[in-house]
């Protein structure tokens, strides 16, 4: 059997009714490739054009990022489509000019933001670790630094002085994450957005959903549909997980589906259609 007609197979409870199905994508590592600098992200026009028709059929689309969620929407741009952003903190539902923010992480916005500007130093910029404020979260990268070993090191002394001062770290792909100690992840983000999400025509409940991700955010996004099959609020439901050579070996033990690439990406949204 043909990698597309496997596809075919394994999505066909969504291909037999969109209208009910809901289609979850990550976006940096699976729409998007993974770039040396965050602002140079993008979705390829093949991409976005199959995004687009998806978005027309499926009862709910949606982009979920660690990004801020207007940034997220900025990159795919489509705006007629849902963005969980911040790691599940924030969310842009279609059409909507202001995301809808936790509280509780709003109220840490402030206290996040001056860390970030009290160890962010001169020599992590001759280092060239780059820092990025997404309100609640701070980020330092070091992707790309001319002695990537030696900006890493610099990068886990911060860690290590957010976590004396109260804050949670997570570690991405060659990024640092100083958060609040609030819980919140793709996962809630995802069960939020679907809490309720409903077929427009109709205003009958989704039933299907498939998630797409590559990296070891995506688990808490993959734990949460199969949290709502067990409860019953979907019938079926689809976890699918997108190689490379950075892919966290637990990404692939937990998915339904493994894909190569942005290539197999486009392979899965051409499935669905």
């Amino acid at each position: 059997m043909s990698p597309a007609a496997t596809l075919v197979e394994a999505l066909e409870p969504l291909r037999s009714d969109p209208a009910h199905a809901a289609v979850l994508l990550d976006i940096d590592g699976t729409l998007a490739p993974i770039v040396r600098h965050a602002t140079d992200a993008h979705v390829p026009e093949a991409t976005r054009t199959l995004l687009i028709e998806i978005s027309k059929r499926y009862g709910l689309v949606g982009c979920v990022s660690g990004r801020q969620a207007a940034t997220a929407r900025q990159i795919v741009a489509i705006g007629s489509i849902a963005y969980i952003g911040n790691h599940g903190g924030e969310l842009l539902r279609p059409g909507a000019t202001r995301p809808e923010l936790d509280p509780e992480l709003t109220a840490w916005s402030e206290r996040v933001r001056e860390f970030a500007r009290r160890v962010y130093t001169p020599e992590h910029q001759r280092m060239r670790v780059r820092g990025e404020d997404k309100q609640t979260i701070a980020a330092f990268h070091w992707r790309g630094a001319p002695d990537e070993h030696a900006a890493a090191a610099l990068v886990r002394e911060i860690a290590d002085r957010a976590q004396q001062e109260g804050f949670v770290v997570h570690w991405g792909r060659k990024v640092l994450e100083v958060r609040p100690p609030v819980m919140f992840d793709k996962g809630l983000g995802v069960s939020a957005l679907l809490a309720g999400a409903e077929n427009s025509s109709n205003g009958s409940p989704l039933s299907s959903a498939v998630y797409v991700g590559d990296d070891s955010t995506d688990i808490d996004a993959f734990r949460a549909l199969r949290a709502l099959l067990d409860s019953g609020d979907l019938q079926f439901a689809v976890c699918a997980a997108v190689s490379s050579e950075e892919t966290p070996t637990e990404l692939i033990e937990q998915a339904d589906l493994i894909i190569d690439g942005q290539g197999g990406v486009r392979g899965l949204l051409e499935a669905l259609l």
